[in-house]
């Protein structure tokens, strides 16, 4: 069975202190249970790149996971801002979101340079957390599958089975992130199956049932439970209610996983 996973993208909030602050609250909140947990889940934490660090250094001795919300597609360069795998390795990250609806839209990431970033987080062994979504445009035209299977294909050119099955997917429908509108579970379970389906068209049935595919648009505690209780997703990668340790533990805890 493919194992759970509840992740939490903090995005552009906290600073050092105050993600330290958090993980200790989120830490004395599930470690009693963390062996029980880990048996069937992971879990992982992605703070802004400021507080990789701080964020690495609490974590130490837990099973949860460090996760970035961005890279550089080169090691190194004149590329002022920016941040590579090599950097995140040596802060201790294991995984990388790429391609969230926020890059794409708000900085206009273009499907070609999520793939490269994609290629440079296995060629480092980063797990990419590839993220794919439709707008509320693209929704209401009925364009929603066209949309993950162009994300979903370019995101993973040039990726053999191996690394294609290590990798994580997300979908994460635009008008869902952050409006307090979550996709239902058997609407997420459709486009989580046809992620299914394009991967196993590319790289083989195999592949297809080994990849974890999770769901991301506004997830809380409340409707968690109902969301991992699809076949098809396998867990959720939450922004607002990872923010705060008793929700994100609630969540961690979903019944369901």
């Amino acid at each position: 069975m493919r194992r759970k996973i509840l992740a939490g993208n903090w995005k552009m909030n906290l600073t050092p202190l105050e993600a330290r602050q958090l993980i200790r609250a989120l830490r004395a909140a599930i470690d009693p249970e963390a062996a029980a947990l880990a048996r069937d889940r992971d879990v992982l934490v992605a703070p802004p790149a400021v507080s990789l660090a701080a964020a690495a250094q609490e974590l130490a001795g837990s099973n949860i996971a460090l996760a970035a919300q961005n890279m550089h597609y080169e090691d190194q360069g004149a590329f002022t801002g920016e941040v590579s795998a090599p950097m995140l390795k040596a802060l201790g990250a294991t995984h990388v979101i790429l391609g969230h609806s926020e890059r794409r839209h708000l900085f206009g990431e273009s499907d070609e340079l999520i793939n490269r970033k994609v290629r440079a987080a296995v060629k480092h062994r980063l797990v990419p957390i590839l993220c794919v979504g439709e707008t509320q445009q693209e929704h209401d035209a009925g364009k929603t599958t066209e949309v993950i299977l162009r994300q979903t294909r370019s995101g993973l050119e040039g990726l053999d089975g191996r690394a294609a099955a290590r990798a994580i997917i997300a979908y994460e429908p635009v008008w869902a992130i952050g409006t307090g509108r979550t996709a239902t579970p058997a609407q997420a379970s459709l486009v989580h199956g046809t992620i299914r389906e394009i991967v196993a068209e590319r790289f083989g049935t195999e592949c297809a049932g080994a990849v974890r595919v999770l769901y991301g648009g506004s997830v809380t505690p409340d409707n968690v439970d109902g969301l991992i209780a699809s076949h098809d997703i396998d867990g959720a990668l939450v922004g607002g209610a990872s923010l705060k340790a008793d929700s994100f533990a609630r969540i961690v805890r979903t019944r369901a996983a």
